[in-house]
């Protein structure tokens, strides 16, 4: 497995990427300044190309529904939010109407000069209602900044560079790591230039381990931070042994440990003193109730006595 020194000399940043640091860093400063706690979310897949002009990919599947339920919930809790997210996956607030055909919304109106309109439905008025009403705080604070990647090294790229603009601000960062990244990886050098050809016959591809980024990230590029990386399992014998391996291997704070199949309504946070179940129960999922907001709630009070002991 290469590291990630050499990951990054073989890859080639993302478009925009200058711009994008420049924006991160700008609003890290700014929020900073006001006093408000900041948090990176990182949320949805990533993509691993076949080719250098790119036709054919591996992809990491995740719709990015954890990731922006989160930062939504951030948000309400007065976190200024950098939400690092895959092209095109959920993000906040629009999420809500993700499965929604937006014109169903709306309904036709017609005034009493026989002039037609347009309005909201009314019985899809109070979700919007309630939607835009957080949204309008969050657009009119300026605490939501929102960049997208689609590959891999798209991804490693701005995870580094927003771990290091909040080198300057300690422990009122947060890093919270619900990307689902790749393990494996073609170098670019490796890469045909062209469209591979079925003509050739079946495909065999070499593929490299991903660095484990979160070592240099935890030792380097944010040491102060306050570090939160996922441990997802389809093994409840193992889940909570592994995700104790990777806070002693990497020396952050917390793990957020789950199962595949109860993810949405069970998940285990470990830190190196304990261990707490966050459990949903079924009238609360009925109600619509997100398994999120106790996650961050708990992540919160934890940020705050690590603040306070550093």
């Amino acid at each position: 497995m290469a590291d990630w020194t050499t990951y990054f000399e073989g890859s080639n940043p993302p478009e925009k990427y200058d711009e994008n640091k420049t924006r991160i860093q700008e609003f890290v400063s700014r929020h900073s300044k006001d006093g408000r706690r900041l948090v990176l979310v990182t949320s949805g897949g990533t993509r691993v190309p076949l080719e250098s002009r790119t036709v054919r990919f591996i992809d990491n599947f995740s719709v990015g529904t954890r990731g922006s339920v989160s930062a939504e919930n951030f948000l309400a809790q007065g976190y200024a939010v950098i939400f690092l997210h895959r092209l095109n996956s959920l993000e906040p607030f629009t999420r809500h109407f993700s499965r929604v055909n937006f014109l169903d919304l709306l309904s036709l109106t017609t005034t009493a000069d026989g002039r037609t309109g347009v309005q909201v439905d009314p019985k899809e008025t109070s979700q919007l209602v309630r939607v835009m009403q957080g949204y309008q705080r969050v657009r009119d604070t300026d605490t939501l900044l929102s960049i997208s990647f689609l590959s891999l090294s798209d991804y490693l790229y701005l995870l580094r560079a927003a771990a290091e603009a909040f080198t300057p601000i300690g422990p009122t960062a947060m890093l919270y790591l619900a990307a689902a990244v790749s393990d494996f990886y073609i170098p670019h050098k490796e890469l045909p230039e062209h469209k591979i050809q079925s003509a050739d016959g079946p495909l065999q591809i070499t593929m490299q381990m991903t660095p484990k980024m979160l070592s240099p990230l935890v030792k380097e590029w944010a040491p102060q931070a306050f570090t939160v990386s996922f441990k997802l399992e389809t093994d409840t014998s193992i889940l909570i042994k592994k995700a104790k391996q990777a806070l002693q291997k990497y020396s952050h704070q917390v793990v957020i440990a789950n199962i595949l199949e109860t993810r949405k309504k069970t998940v285990t946070i470990v830190t190196r003193e304990d261990e707490e179940v966050v459990m949903m129960s079924d009238s609360e999922l009925e109600a619509g109730m997100e398994i999120e907001e106790k996650i961050i709630a708990d992540l919160v009070r934890r940020h705050e006595t690590f603040c306070q002991g550093t």
